[in-house]
């Protein structure tokens, strides 16, 4: 089951405190940008968010997940009410990970 449009521009606009949010369809569900960084997935109306040790000594509660099907466990975050919550924890996930690599220009 994808996710639905409205739950992922929620979770997006829920973020927006962080940075420049931006979401891209991938495999069937989305990836979640911060400032050019993927911090997250949003699959089957769930967020999930990279681990890192900023975001863990933030979150309320600690439950891994697998997104989907094969994947690595990723934090589950149930409550995506809170915008300014969701907010500080992107921020601290983002400051973990690192820059994104540049792309190559086609020739």
């Amino acid at each position: 089951m994808a996710s639905s449009s409205d739950f992922v521009q929620y979770v997006a606009d829920q973020c927006s405190g962080a940075g420049e949010i931006v979401t891209k369809k991938m495999f069937g569900d989305y990836g979640i940008y911060c400032d050019g960084k993927i911090f997250g997935l949003i699959c089957d109306d769930c967020f999930y968010l990279k681990p890192t040790e900023a975001g863990r000594a933030l979150l309320r509660s600690v439950e891994m997940r697998p997104p989907y099907d094969g994947a690595k466990d990723y934090f589950f975050i149930s409550d995506v009410d809170d915008s300014d919550y969701l907010a500080q924890l992107v921020k601290a996930t983002c400051n973990e990970l690192p820059e994104p690599k540049a792309k190559k220009r086609k020739k």
